[in-house]
């Protein structure tokens, strides 16, 4: 399959323009739309979230990835492999804690030029047909990277901040619950706040951190928004209290 991880919104032409490529180039073979709102034109928050949901894609399966406010800038345009599954988009950190978590990775500068490539939408005009040939088992197009410039080993393996806001108000950190110290707190907008198990562990109207379902720290409010209620945004630091 082909998964879809854009910062394109759930409105306009851009994902269904890049769907379309993918339907004449790889027909038949399924494309999924996991987020259609990544943090918006910020690789680094997109980074964390996109390492935690591959997790639950079998190998071979490809990611297609825009989060590119570098577009048509120097920024190179990458394949990855890592742990059998492929990604492609731009290098500028978005793979970075993909790489760095797998046990094996490959990465290829992407070399394929299309008859007409514009300068501001690489995803329908570049990425997403390379994604397509590698879905149909093509080999990468491309050369294997010799520098570095798409990675960021300068980030932390784990990012107190918050990554996104979810439909129903909660806030998703890019923080691995399961690396928190046992009976961890998180302090956020002024707020120290206990885990829990899942919402019905805490009253309703409470403020509450648990292990998602992706094994993200997330803060919710049982029968609330914790992004409205405690005033948290994408970028929000989080910070770990014992």
């Amino acid at each position: 399959m082909i998964v879809l991880f854009t910062d394109f919104g759930l409105h306009g032409p851009y994902t269904g323009q890049m769907k379309a490529v993918l339907h004449q180039m790889a027909p038949g073979i399924p494309a999924i739309d996991l987020f259609s709102d990544a943090p918006v034109g910020n690789p680094k928050a997109s980074a964390y979230l996109l390492a935690a949901y591959a997790e639950w894609f079998p190998a071979g399966t490809v990611f297609l990835c825009v989060v590119d406010p570098g577009v048509g800038g120097t920024r190179p345009s990458v394949i990855v492999e890592a742990d059998g599954r492929l990604y492609v988009g731009p290098g500028n950190g978005l793979f970075e804690l993909v790489q760095r978590r797998a046990a094996e990775t490959f990465c290829w500068d992407i070399d394929w030029k299309p008859k007409r490539l514009s300068a501001s939408f690489h995803g329908r005009d570049l990425f997403a047909p390379v994604a397509a040939m590698l879905a149909r088992r093509e080999p990468p197009p491309g050369r294997p990277r010799l520098d570095e410039a798409d990675r960021r080993r300068d980030w932390p393996e784990d990012l107190a901040e918050i990554v996104y806001i979810d439909h129903f108000g909660n806030a998703l950190t890019g923080l691995r619950a399961a690396r928190l110290p046992a009976g961890a707190r998180l302090a956020a907008a002024d707020r120290v706040l206990e885990g829990a198990t899942t919402f019905s562990d805490r009253p309703p109207g409470t403020a509450f951190w648990y292990e998602n379902s992706n094994g993200l720290a997330e803060i919710a409010v049982n029968q609330g928004r914790a992004d409205g209620e405690l005033g948290l945004a994408i970028g929000s630091p989080v910070e770990i209290v014992l």
